[in-house]
């Protein structure tokens, strides 16, 4: 497992506003296969939307920050588990996941696409995906949401998205499905995705898909849930998120306003 640290001194940023000891650490744990909100840059570094927002919130909140590198399975029993205090790693709030862990946020809202390879003819209906193999993340809300909206389908989950885009390429599967920028950025602006292209409209169900993308605590850690809405608050409001925003979109990736 990598680590990254990156010690976050709000007074030089002046974004103070909560207060808070100068030794204060967060582990915050990450998955690094979902550009662009959280991949490895050619020398190995996380980046993405989702790492700066993590650095933006614990400049805001003056901690020292680490970011912990997990596989998009173990990252909630890993928390449970106290590897680390909270997940920034596109999550998105479901009825499921409040069962078991307290959630910040949400810090951004965005529907899900299906995508296939061009003039693959495939329609985003229940009879039109029927036999279609659709690759997804395993254990997300697309795999949620295709057993429930989608049940003739042959769902694939696997441990990466990048897996998910390399067995599309390869034509292991017919379609994939994730939240549309992912697919956008991470693959079909790419070499790799060129002959591929989104089909069908946006899916959103509010009791898989939830109320948007949030940050996971522990149930029991009320105190910390709160000191990342007041920061999310924070970046919101002074201008820092809409930098970071703009710096991998060119539309508004927050949608609830």
């Amino acid at each position: 497992m990598f680590k990254f640290v990156r010690f976050c001194l709000f007074a030089m940023l002046g974004l103070g506003l909560v207060s808070v000891s100068s030794a204060d650490k967060l582990r915050i744990a990450t998955e690094a296969f979902y550009e662009p909100f959280a991949y490895k840059a050619a020398d190995g570094t996380l980046v993405g939307f989702d790492i700066d927002i993590t650095y933006a919130l614990c400049d805001a909140m003056g901690a020292e920050c680490e970011i912990i590198e997990q596989d998009w399975d173990g990252l909630i029993p890993g928390l449970l588990a106290k590897k680390y205090d909270a997940i920034i790693a596109s999550m998105s709030i479901t009825p499921d996941r409040q069962k078991v862990v307290d959630f910040a946020g949400p810090y951004y809202k965005e529907p899900t696409k299906f995508f296939a390879k061009k003039g693959s003819g495939l329609v985003d209906t229940p009879e039109g995906l029927k036999g279609v193999k659709i690759g997804i993340l395993r254990a997300t809300t697309f795999e949620k949401y295709l057993q429930k909206h989608f049940p003739d389908a042959v769902i694939k989950g696997y441990p990466t998205q990048d897996e998910v885009y390399l067995d599309l390429a390869a034509g292991r599967v017919d379609a994939g499905m994730s939240a549309g920028t992912a697919a956008q950025k991470g693959f079909l602006d790419k070499e790799a995705g060129k002959d591929f292209e989104f089909f069908g409209g946006t899916h959103w169900d509010d009791a898989i898909n939830g109320t948007g993308t949030g940050i996971p605590v522990r149930k029991e850690d009320t105190e910390l849930r709160e000191r990342f809405n007041a920061a999310l608050s924070t970046i919101r409001a002074n201008g820092t998120y809409k930098k970071i925003n703009d710096k991998y979109f060119n539309f508004d990736i927050w949608g609830m306003d």
